[in-house]
């Protein structure tokens, strides 16, 4: 069975938008989603400092496009996206390190389009306790667990082993995809995803 390997920060918008859609993906491929939080931040200061910098001095033009095709792509998938929000860049350490908690749980897609849609959609502070609290309750997690675990060392080292992953096999941002050894970057490289993804299944 095919995989892909999605490696992703809460914190990104372009991440949401490829995560709306992943799934569909996967299943016209029979493929799995093997799911890596990472901190990207943690990936933009040792390996990508352009971003600081182009934050800091964007150029015009391009700005003004980004934030076009942000908008467009929102509007193509049928969401709501507000960009900035209140709080950006947003510290998502917290929900990340949840994040491994939902997997054990078998609830990673609805933990996902919670924490996602409370910061894109809805502008909350997704560094927040009691901003992540009603979203663990929703997804029909615990919250004392989810709490307790995301404290602890092990589940602290799952991020930064995933985040040091990504960057050692050539990652610089979020989402980043590998289909085997073939990396792929951003929302748009889906199709190109599904491709890769449909020649490992043996269908093209």
């Amino acid at each position: 069975m095919p995989t892909v390997e999605l490696f992703y920060d809460y914190s990104s918008p372009w991440t949401y938008l490829a995560f709306t859609r992943i799934e569909e993906v996967a299943r016209r491929t029979t493929a799995t989603i093997d799911w890596r939080p990472i901190l990207v931040g943690g990936i933009f200061n040792t390996v990508n400092p352009s971003v600081y910098e182009s934050r800091e001095r964007p150029v015009p033009a391009k700005a003004r496009y980004l934030a076009k095709d942000l908008q467009d792509w929102t509007e193509f998938y049928g969401l709501k996206i507000l960009f900035p929000p209140s709080v950006f860049p947003v510290n998502s350490v917290k929900s990340l390190r949840g994040a491994l908690v939902a997997l054990e749980h078998g609830k990673i897609c609805a933990y996902s389009e919670a924490v996602f849609s409370a910061y894109w959609s809805d502008d909350l502070d997704i560094s927040k306790d009691e901003v992540l609290e009603p979203l663990v309750r929703k997804v029909g997690l615990d919250p004392a667990e989810y709490f307790e675990k995301i404290q602890q060392p092990a589940y602290k080292d799952r991020i930064r082993a995933n985040t040091e992953e990504c960057m050692r096999r050539g990652g610089f941002g979020s989402p980043t995809l590998f289909v085997g050894d073939s990396m792929f970057f951003g929302n748009d490289r889906l199709v190109l995803v599904e491709h890769a993804l449909a020649k490992q299944a043996g269908k093209r």
